[in-house]
C-alpha cells in the first residue's frame, strides 16, 4: 500500500490472535493497529499521521471469517469488502455485501476491513449506515481476554468510545431474513466517496422498517418518526404492499428530517437552502424512494 510505512513507524507487531494483538497495544500505548490500511496509510503518506509503532491484524485468522450465532451472524472484523461482496455473503445480509462492493476500486475491497470502516469512523464509509440501521452490536476485546459489548450507533456518536487497548473483534447482525436495499450517489459515474447513501431494511417479524442515511452528517442519521410512519402504511399481510403516493412522501419525510429548514428569523421569515443543500436534500429523498421501493418490490 505505501513505500512510507517503514519509516513512518519504529516498529511493527504481527500478532496472530486477538488477544495477543490487544496485549501489543497495551504494551505500547502510542501504537496503532492496521488492517487493510487503506485510511491509515493514507494518513501515513500525507504527514498527517507519524505513528509510534504499528500492530498489523492480518495474521488474526479468528476474526477474518463469520459464523452464525442465536439468529445472528458474527462477523469477523477482519472481513474484507471483497469477501463480503460475495454471493454466499450477499445471501446472508444483501445490504452490507451491496455497501462492501460499492465500497470503491478493486485495490480498496481487497485490502479494505469492516472494522477498519467502523474504527475510522470516516462520514462516507459505506457500511456505516448499513450497520446503523442493522442495529448491529460491536464486541470489543480488552486486556487480559475480556469482552464487551456496544451498539455500533454508540460507537459512531460518541457516547461510549474504544479505550485504551481495546480492539473491534467482532460485528453482531441479526439476520432478518427480508429484503435490505444499500444505495448511493456518487455525483459522478463508477465507485467513489458517497456524497450521499440510505441503508433500509425491513422488519417483517416487529411490522418495522429501519432506514439510516450516510455521508451527509459525521455519522449515519435514523429518521425514526419517518420509519414508524411509513412502517404503519405498508400492508404486511398482503404481500407488503403500499400506495406509490407513499413512497415519494417517504423520501421526502426521510430528506426534511436529516437536512431540516434553516430556522425561522426573529420576523418570521425562512431563508431558503442553498442551491447545494437543496440537491443534497433532493438527492436524500430519491435514494430513500428508491430504497424503499426496491424492498417491498
Amino acid at each position: 500500500m505505501t513505500t512510507h510505512a517503514p519509516q513512518a513507524a519504529q516498529s511493527v507487531t504481527l500478532p496472530t490472535t486477538l488477544d495477543e494483538a490487544v496485549a501489543a497495544l497495551a504494551a505500547v500505548p502510542t501504537a496503532v493497529p492496521v488492517a487493510g490500511g487503506t485510511d491509515l496509510m493514507a494518513a501515513v503518506n500525507s504527514g498527517q499521521l507519524r505513528p509510534a509503532a504499528l500492530v498489523g491484524l492480518g495474521r488474526i485468522s479468528e476474526i477474518r471469517g463469520w459464523q452464525y450465532q442465536d439468529g445472528h451472524a458474527l462477523l469477523g472484523a477482519g472481513l474484507t469488502h471483497a469477501r463480503m461482496g460475495r454471493p454466499d455473503f450477499a445471501a446472508l445480509i444483501p445490504a452490507l455485501a451491496a455497501a462492501a462492493r460499492a465500497a470503491g476500486p478493486p485495490q480498496i475491497r481487497n485490502a479494505g476491513t469492516l472494522g477498519g470502516n467502523i474504527a475510522s469512523a470516516a462520514p462516507t464509509g459505506d457500511a456505516l449506515p448499513v450497520l446503523a440501521a442493522l442495529e448491529a452490536t460491536l464486541i470489543i476485546a480488552g486486556r487480559e481476554g475480556a469482552r464487551r459489548e456496544i451498539p455500533v450507533s454508540h460507537l459512531l456518536a460518541g457516547v461510549d468510545m474504544l479505550r485504551g487497548g481495546e480492539l473491534i473483534g467482532f460485528v453482531r447482525v441479526p439476520l432478518l431474513h427480508a429484503p435490505q436495499v444499500f444505495l448511493k450517489a456518487t455525483g459522478r459515474t463508477g465507485p467513489g466517496r458517497a456524497a450521499a447513501s440510505v441503508a433500509l431494511v425491513l422488519d417483517p417479524a416487529r411490522r418495522g422498517v429501519r432506514c439510516a442515511v450516510g455521508a451527509i452528517a459525521p455519522m449515519p442519521l435514523r429518521p425514526l418518526d419517518a420509519e414508524h410512519w411509513v412502517a404503519r402504511l405498508i400492508d404486511w399481510d398482503n404481500s407488503r404492499t403500499i400506495v406509490p403516493e407513499a413512497l415519494t412522501a417517504f423520501g421526502e419525510y426521510v430528506a426534511a428530517a436529516c437536512i431540516p429548514d434553516p430556522a425561522p428569523e426573529p420576523d418570521g421569515s425562512v431563508a431558503p437552502l442553498p442551491p447545494a443543500v437543496l440537491h443534497l436534500r433532493r438527492t436524500v429523498a430519491a435514494l430513500a424512494r428508491r430504497a424503499l421501493g426496491r424492498a417491498l418490490s
